[in-house]
């Protein structure tokens, strides 16, 4: 056959003379403009997810996943009608059979040929890990929030490039800025910075029983720089290093690796205790996200010191000097130079006590996506304490409240809060909770139990209640 259409091709050649030789330049200049047209398409598909990778990968993650779920409809409509066809993610062209594209001959989505393009990029990426890892890990979670908060700032009400209002400067430069639409306190002066909690006592205002938390967002990407930060616990009234008992240091670089250490000072004065982890992205066990907040927390229980990194412990010392304040030291030229969210809360009571005293359980451990009823994984740690409370006792029924601060309308606060109410039942049923023992009650912001014209009252008003019935 091909011998038959070469000759055939030759008598035309020969026989057509000039307008053969036409035909046949032509032909090859459309085959050279299709190439190039893919081309131009890729590099400027390239140009774009290069654009794209600079923004917070969040919004990249669902347009990708919109685009697979639209592609997914289209592959399955029946031929013949509107959306037949499989669409080419090379150059984009519509309406394609077979497995490859009629325009640039790219191979067909799910194909072998794709199939292999596909494990070899995976093999090149790392890994991310799967939400419900992610959840699995928080709930082996020990860290609680303290129950009673004494100092919570989220910079919402500060204006930008101001320094915020419930913060002391010791040294270098901070301002209040903007990363993703959150305000942050962000060192912008070479990223060199000291700053403080503005208390009455900038000396004395932890207690011996506490909880720290904090965000700081990490992102890999070339120029970005690197990060160092370190959170120095001080005390006045014991021996110390240059005013520190104890301080932890968090670097990390835009290449992924990070590394989280610390020294400790033993209650006796003479000995101290030192140690580190390898918290690199490139680590498979390591708790730090990509182009996310990182939750940092720290609890301190009359002398035992612990650090978390996204609810997942990373520091334990069992014997620790008491530190009485704490300050953030900042260095490095980062991108993202910032610190964002800081809560410090005193020690929790055991949930049993509370509620024998209490009649409820008021805690402030278990939170939510911004404006959504999605549970973020933390919450799985006081979740899973208060589903093993009542199947330690299983006459235990409760009313699951949800408390907002009075931001935003009731028009918006109440389904809000009754869907996070349904949210904690869901969850607890997944724990193994007869759902007879649980209701649900979203209760808005009409019942405050602090002043909602404060940050530390607000944040004492956005809270769940499990009321026993």
């Amino acid at each position: 056959m091909k011998k038959i259409l070469i000759s055939i091709l030759m008598i035309l050649f020969v026989c057509a003379g000039a307008d053969a030789q036409n035909f046949l330049k032509n032909l090859g200049n459309r085959a050279k403009n299709a190439v190039e047209q893919n081309v131009g398409n890729k590099v400027e598909r390239g140009v774009n997810d290069a654009l794209d990778g600079k923004l917070f990968k969040g919004k990249k993650d669902k347009k990708v996943k919109e685009a697979d779920e639209e592609e997914a409809v289209e592959e399955e409509a029946p031929k013949g009608k509107k959306g037949s066809g499989w669409t080419c993610e090379e150059c984009g062209k519509e309406g394609n059979s077979g497995k490859f594209c009629g325009e640039c001959g790219a191979a067909k989505p799910g194909s072998k040929k794709a199939a292999k393009e596909e494990d070899a990029k995976e093999e090149a990426a790392p890994a991310a890990k799967p939400k419900k890892q992610t959840e699995s890990a928080y709930a082996k979670s020990d860290f609680v929030p303290g129950d009673e908060i004494f100092f919570d700032d989220d910079f919402s009400g500060e204006k930008l490039g101001e320094f915020p209002s419930q913060w002391d400067l010791m040294s270098g430069y901070a301002e209040v800025g903007s990363i993703n639409g959150r305000k942050v306190i962000a060192f912008t002066d070479e990223g060199y910075g000291e700053i403080q909690p503005l208390m009455k006592d900038q000396q004395h205002f932890l207690p011996d029983v506490f909880t720290l938390e904090f965000d700081v967002y990490y992102e890999i990407g070339d120029g970005l720089g690197g990060d160092e930060l370190e959170i120095a616990f001080g005390n006045p009234d014991l021996d110390n290093w240059n005013g520190r008992v104890e301080y932890v240091c968090v670097s990390f670089r835009d290449d992924g690796y990070s590394r989280y250490g610390w020294t400790v000072q033993k209650p006796n004065g003479g000995d101290d205790i030192t140690g580190e982890k390898n918290l690199s992205l490139d680590n498979s066990s390591s708790p730090l996200k990509d182009g996310e907040w990182n939750h940092f927390a720290f609890s301190f229980n009359k002398r035992a010191f612990k650090g978390y990194v996204n609810g997942i412990r990373v520091m334990s010392v069992p014997t620790a000097k008491v530190p009485s304040h704490f300050w953030f030291n900042h260095g490095g030229q980062y991108k993202y130079a910032c610190i964002s969210n800081v809560r410090m809360a005193k020690g929790a009571v055991p949930l049993y006590d509370r509620l024998a005293s209490d009649g409820k359980i008021i805690t402030y451990a278990i939170t939510f996506e911004t404006g959504k009823a999605d549970l973020k994984p933390e919450s799985m740690v006081e979740i899973n304490r208060i589903a093993k409370l009542m199947k330690d006792n299983p006459a235990i029924e409760f009313e699951v409240q949800g408390h907002c601060d009075a931001t935003g309308s009731d028009k918006v606060n109440d389904p809000l809060s009754q869907k996070r109410a349904e949210a904690i039942v869901a969850a607890l049923v997944d724990q193994g909770i007869a759902k007879t023992r649980l209701s649900a009650v979203g209760k808005g912001s009409h019942v405050p139990i602090a002043d909602n014209k404060t940050d530390e009252g607000r944040a004492k008003n956005r809270r769940v209640e499990f009321v026993k019935k």
